[in-house]
Order: structure tokens, then C-alpha cells, then sequence
């Protein structure tokens, strides 16, 4: 609402320094009195305004010069243009969104870009961590993992990857996007001993995969 009556405003203060130039043709200057006045019951429209009675040249109707029944038909002419201008804006905009629709069903594939900054969960071990897409309401993962290797340091694995760890998921269709429900799952294995206190050399195991953790966070 305020970016709309921001445009209007605008609008109207370009009109008032062209009116009052003086350069202005007298057809040319009754239309664009015409446009302002327009502009501004429409504004006092949307913003639930009283709606201003005028006569044909713009120019606002005397209560006390003019009769009841002619205010009156004035009135519904100038309810009529303003609700024909409303429902214009209402259809371009619904043929803005169809064309917007159109274009967007029409393209082949999207992307969604991750980029993960860090990983905070205390394992004590080196872990994996698996990103992918899922959809909740079919129970299952609709995208290939991406794995990023974290050492028990906290760091990744391949240190030369720190703060450059992106993926993107590609080649979603619109069968994707019309999907009700789609969720960013992050899945976390601990890699290592049976158990993380087990320091008996004989029972020692390592590189043991197994789950330690989930979250997940809904993308759609």
C-alpha cells in the first residue's frame, strides 16, 4: 500500500509542475487535469477515503449550488469510473501473475543454492554430513545427497573447502514446485569407534558409520 500511494504521489507532483508551466496546449492541460483528478479519487479509493463529487472539468461540486439528485448521479458516475479503474488494475495484475505462471511452468529446470557456513554439534568424532531434498507428505527424498566430510576438530575435513562449502540442487522441474510440501533435510553419521568411550585397544573399532543426527527445515 505505501509503495502504491508513494507511485501515485509522484505522479501527481510531476503532473502539478507541468500544469503550472504554462506550456501546456488547453486540450492538452484539460486532459491531464483530468488524469490528476482520476488519480486521486482513485487514491482516496484505495485508501477508503471520502469520494470527491466534481463536474465534468474536474472541478469539485458546491453542496450549496447544486441539487441532491444532481450530486447524487454525480456520485455514481464517479463510483462507477473509480471501481472500472479498480477492476482494471485487479485484471492486469491477475495477467501480470498468469503471464509470471506461464513463464515460470514453461522453464525446464530450477536450482537451489546452500551454502553451509557451519556445523555446530558436539560428536567427538569425525562425521558426515548429508544435505538433501525431501518430500514429507511422500516420505521420501526427491534429490541426490550432498556430503561434506567434518573432522572431529570442527572444521571439514578438506580444510581447503572452509567457507567455500556450496551445492546446488539442480534439474527441479515443475512437478517439483507443485509439490505440496518440500523440506531441507540435514542428516549427520558419526564415523569411528562402536563406542566413544571405548578405550579398551582389544574391543577398538574405527570407521564405523552410524546415524548420530537429523534436522530439517521446510524450503516449500
Amino acid at each position: 500500500m505505501f509503495r502504491s500511494v508513494r507511485h501515485m504521489i509522484y505522479d501527481l507532483i510531476e503532473w502539478r509542475s507541468q500544469i503550472l508551466s504554462g506550456t501546456l496546449p488547453q486540450d492538452e492541460l484539460k486532459e491531464l487535469k483530468k488524469k490528476v483528478t482520476a488519480k486521486i479519487d482513485y487514491g482516496n479509493r484505495i485508501l477508503d477515503l471520502d469520494l470527491v463529487v466534481r463536474d465534468e472539468d474536474g472541478n469539485i461540486l458546491d453542496p450549496e449550488q447544486t441539487s441532491t439528485i444532481s450530486l447524487f448521479r454525480a456520485h455514481e458516475i464517479a463510483s462507477k469510473q473509480v471501481e472500472e479503474r479498480l477492476q482494471e488494475e485487479k485484471s492486469q495484475k491477475q495477467n501480470i501473475d498468469i503471464n509470471r505462471q506461464a513463464k515460470f511452468a514453461a522453464t525446464p529446470s530450477f536450482a537451489l543454492f546452500v551454502n553451509l557456513k557451519n556445523v555446530v554439534c558436539k560428536i567427538g568424532e569425525d562425521a558426515e554430513v548429508l544435505m538433501s531434498l525431501y518430500d514429507p507428505l511422500e516420505s521420501k527424498f526427491i534429490s541426490e545427497n550432498y556430503l561434506v566430510r567434518w573432522s572431529s576438530c570442527g572444521l571439514p575435513k578438506d580444510i581447503d573447502r572452509l567457507h567455500n562449502l556450496r551445492a546446488v540442487f539442480t534439474d527441479l522441474g515443475s512437478k517439483d514446485l507443485k509439490r505440496e510440501k518440500i523440506s531441507f533435510v540435514c542428516q549427520i553419521v558419526r564415523v569411528g569407534r562402536m563406542e566413544l568411550r571405548d578405550n579398551n585397544t582389544r574391543k577398538l573399532t574405527s570407521g564405523l558409520r552410524r546415524p548420530f543426527g537429523v534436522a530439517g527445515t521446510s524450503v516449500h
